[in-house]
């Protein structure tokens, strides 16, 4: 059980990171929030796919390689990166691995971009199989992955981490005991940035921005999605990791006696790389509607009236 405080607004949280026992196992709120938000992104990915010229069953069968290899890949970015701090994470008290520790991902450690890479790896490879384009899934799954994490910060928030160095903000969050996990010395009562909760909503108003572009009709190639959520994610996770308390140093670089993390170099140069990425296609490359996935779709189902649909039914 742990107690957080939000000072400044009044509130006051008991959090129990077991939600309830099953058969005398017990089952973690960190997992039933990242389930919980695995199954709104794929609900609402499946509800959008003909905009892409997929199908929902097409979204399926991709997830059902893109998942498992996404969590492997999460995971080990994680466990990479906290080995790395040599704070006793993940060790065994004679200094080897506790390989046992690292697959437990219940007891929370998740690294959304060792995730991302794992994910469009298998995307990548599973459209080569398919002989179908890779651009149309990324731009679905961008959605997915927003709505994935503003929901999954909050098993942050029961866990008690990801949170950032302390502040005087009126929605400081007050933590019992803070845990410095590059010196793995607890630091008592502090109030600090809740900084799962800036990247929850950072990934709030990414996805109403780009549901938005989208009503608009302002998608004109295969994969703009994609790189706006790399340019938005980015720009917002290169600001929140210089607030966090946990991070990897970024080979001791320091930038006004502030250092730099790996995960903030990574947050920025994607969405450096993604920015002008989107300028050359905007700007300077004319995209044709007709090169859109679904729009190709759709005049081969002109051609073919007894062809099904991006929704599964028979057009015609």
């Amino acid at each position: 059980m742990s107690t957080v405080t939000f000072p400044g607004l009044g509130l006051e949280f008991t959090l129990n990171r077991v939600a309830f026992s099953l058969f005398g196992k017990p089952i973690y709120w960190y997992g039933i929030i990242i389930a919980a938000g695995f199954l709104l992104a794929v609900w609402f990915c499946c509800r959008q796919a003909p905009q892409f010229g997929l199908t929902g069953d097409d979204l399926l069968d991709m997830l059902l390689f893109a998942v498992p290899i996404a969590i492997v890949g999460a995971r080990a970015y994680y466990v990479v990166t906290a080995l790395s701090r040599n704070t006793g994470e993940f060790r065994t008290e004679g200094g080897g691995v506790d390989w046992a520790a690292t697959v437990r991902i219940w007891d929370g450690g998740l690294a959304i971009y060792g995730g991302v890479i794992a994910a469009v790896v298998t995307v990548v490879v599973f459209c080569k199989v398919r002989r179908q384009k890779v651009g149309p899934y990324l731009d679905l799954g961008a959605f997915g992955l927003l709505i994935g994490q503003a929901v999954g910060r909050w098993g942050n928030f029961v866990n008690v981490e990801a949170y950032g160095y302390e502040t005087t903000l009126p929605w400081r969050m007050g933590v019992e005991n803070v845990f410095d996990s590059n010196t793995g010395a607890y630091l008592g009562m502090q109030e600090v940035h809740p900084t799962f909760l800036y990247e929850s909503l950072w990934n709030l108003v990414g996805l109403v921005l780009m549901i938005w572009i989208l009503k608009k009709g302002w998608r004109k190639f295969d994969g703009q999605m994609f790189c706006i959520y790399l340019a938005w994610y980015g720009a917002g996770r290169g600001w929140i990791e210089g607030l966090r308390r946990d991070y990897l140093p970024f080979f001791g670089l320091e930038i006004g006696g502030v250092p730099l993390r790996v995960s903030q170099v990574l947050a920025w140069a994607t969405s450096l790389a993604a920015v002008g990425f989107l300028v050359y296609h905007l700007a300077v490359k004319r995209h044709r509607p007709e090169e859109l996935y679904v729009d190709q779709m759709e005049g081969k189902q002109h051609d073919d009236p007894g062809r099904k649909g991006p929704g599964g039914e028979a057009e015609g």
